[in-house]
């Protein structure tokens, strides 16, 4: 993935070597209740859904984690495929010292545009910061905007994700207490 404009940091696909990095990102915000925590072992399963910001002067993060080219892995971000044409941005988050210099931006419009490439027309996200996804095309919904017959099948799955979109009561109020919103590509 292209450096950005800022030539601060760089996107790259995520590696299993940056997932207790990803973890450390994740942290603060999950003892604030704004991301869910998760365990280690479900960070190295969806190492291919996660895209990385790595730092390009070996500045670190809190958890000081440098990939081998000598970057620090300062943002995340991952895109968890629900259906044949839809998809949940999950786990965006910026190290502190990070935020307000467009990291998460480029995040977000790198799984949008990897949601492209697969062929997805909407991606759905579940987000405290209702004006950073508003800015990127983002709406806020109610209900679940899937056919009867996808969400009889999607019923079917144990991800907690996958229930807070269809709103189901076991997640209700959702976990975090956040709004649902979606993109239509």
């Amino acid at each position: 993935m292209p450096e950005t404009a800022a030539s601060s940091f760089a996107l790259r696909p995520a590696r299993p070597a940056d997932m207790r990095a990803v973890r450390g990102l994740v942290e603060p915000y999950a003892q604030r209740r704004i991301l869910l925590a998760k365990e280690m072992v479900g960070y190295y399963e969806a190492v291919q859904e996660f895209v990385v910001a790595e730092s390009g002067d070996g500045a670190g993060n809190a958890e000081g984690a440098a990939d081998d080219s000598g970057g620090t892995v300062i943002g995340c971000g991952a895109l968890h495929v629900m259906w044949d044409d839809l998809a949940e941005v999950r786990t965006l988050a910026v190290d502190a010292a990070w935020r307000g210099r467009r990291v998460g931006h480029a995040l977000l419009d790198a799984l949008v545009e990897r949601a492209a490439s697969l062929g997805l027309s909407r991606v759905f996200c579940l987000t405290f910061e209702v004006a950073f996804f508003e800015a990127h095309g983002f709406r806020e919904i109610d209900g679940t905007p899937v056919t009867g017959e996808v969400y009889a099948e999607l019923l079917r799955s144990h991800d907690d994700g996958v229930a807070e979109f269809l709103d189901l009561a076991r997640v209700k109020p959702n976990t975090l207490g956040n709004t649902r919103m979606l993109l239509e590509l």
